[in-house]
């Protein structure tokens, strides 16, 4: 089939262009015709809360360029990618949802390749977004509900379609692992590489921080972790998206915390998690993550909330541990166990076990899409 991927690609940065680009490989291993379209402009600069949307490594080597087509804020370009998608002859639109910003554009798009006979889904990461704003609702209705299918990766996520009323067929998978970031480096050269200690407790916090990802939570909580485990060390590895000041001087009256405060090239992520013994998400509210499928990549248990789907994704005991959200105390005795109980070598291996292929979600979309048992 020639299916087209519509949503963030190189020279965009962060996770949905990596879950995007992995997808696009395993189409492409199963034999379809696959190609990207991207963003001319994804957001205006004034409304990113980071420093820049864009990647400055090299673009993938084995994906041909993405089409940057789409403009969020002009509907022109709308209609013009529709019209380009259909007249190279796609078959199968698939869109990724995962934030209500990008509805009207994504249902503007769906809705006119819909009238050219061409199949329209979704890979919906987020169906009701983290942070509501007024309108969200609207605009993510508009988008799904323009959709011939709809891929969900957690019960969240299922759960929250049901909510806004959307009927198209979902499919539920497992968040597959990513496996963009290279092999697992051995724990004593990327601890030497980062400048950290061997032999001491580090816990690693990863990826954007935003507020309902929790990082004050693990900062309320780590100064009785480091009364419990003296030498323990927090590494916070990402970019600040919002409460930097706040965040800053939490951190800075606390011993043992390390700010690395920058997005992190995919050249060093495998350090951080490699120089990492858990990684820690202490999220207030979440669908599903794909922090801890980078994580179980590495062989790295998680220690996490219990909120949304990330205890699916986390088999308490197996591949990490799991505490009630917003509960310094808690976590903090989940982060003196995982020590004090010596659970890294059985997690590790509870972790290796949690990591699924992307096949199962390529499969998804060939069985929405019509093509099951062909």
């Amino acid at each position: 089939m020639r299916i087209t991927l519509l949503g963030p690609a190189w020279p965009y940065r962060g996770g949905i262009a990596h879950f995007q680009a992995a997808l696009a490989r395993a189409l492409a291993v199963r034999g379809h015709d696959v190609s990207a379209v991207t963003f001319r402009r994804q957001y205006p600069e004034r409304l990113f809360p980071g420093t820049t949307q864009l990647d400055d490594g090299p673009p993938p080597p084995d994906l041909a360029p993405a089409a940057q087509l789409i403009d969020s804020l002009d509907p022109r370009s709308w209609v013009q990618t529709a019209r380009y998608l259909a007249d190279r002859g796609t078959e199968v639109a698939v869109f990724m949802h995962w934030m209500p910003f990008f509805g009207p554009a994504f249902g503007v798009i769906a809705r006119r390749l819909r009238k050219r006979g061409v199949t329209v889904l979704a890979v919906v990461h987020n169906a009701i977004p983290h942070e509501r704003r007024p309108g969200d609702l609207v605009l993510s209705r508009f988008a799904l509900g323009a959709c011939d299918g709809l891929i969900a990766m957690s019960d969240q996520v299922r759960d929250d379609l049901g909510r806004l009323g959307v009927t198209a067929p979902v499919r539920q998978v497992a968040h597959p692992a990513y496996d963009v970031f290279g092999e697992p480096v051995p724990r004593p050269h990327a601890r030497a590489t980062l400048g950290l200690p061997d032999g001491v407790p580090v816990f690693l916090f990863f990826g954007f921080i935003r507020r309902y990802k929790g990082l004050h939570v693990l900062l309320d909580a780590w100064a009785d972790v480091r009364r419990r485990l003296p030498d323990a060390l927090l590494v916070v590895a990402g970019e600040f998206y919002a409460d930097e000041d706040a965040l800053r001087a939490q951190a800075a009256g606390l011993d043992g915390v390390r700010l690395d405060a920058d997005y992190i090239p995919d050249d060093r992520v495998g350090l951080y998690f490699g120089a990492a013994d858990v990684v820690v998400q202490p999220y207030v509210t979440a669908t599903q993550s794909g922090v801890a499928q980078i994580a179980f990549h590495f062989g790295r248990p998680v220690i996490t909330t219990d909120v949304g789907g990330l205890a699916e994704g986390v088999p308490d005991g197996v591949a990490g541990l799991v505490v009630p959200p917003e509960d310094p105390g808690a976590l903090a005795d989940a982060l003196g166990r995982f020590v004090d109980e010596d659970l890294g070598p059985t997690l590790e291996a509870g972790a290796l076990r949690q990591r699924t292929s992307w096949a199962g979600l390529a499969e998804a979309v060939e069985s929405l899409a019509g093509l099951g048992g062909r």
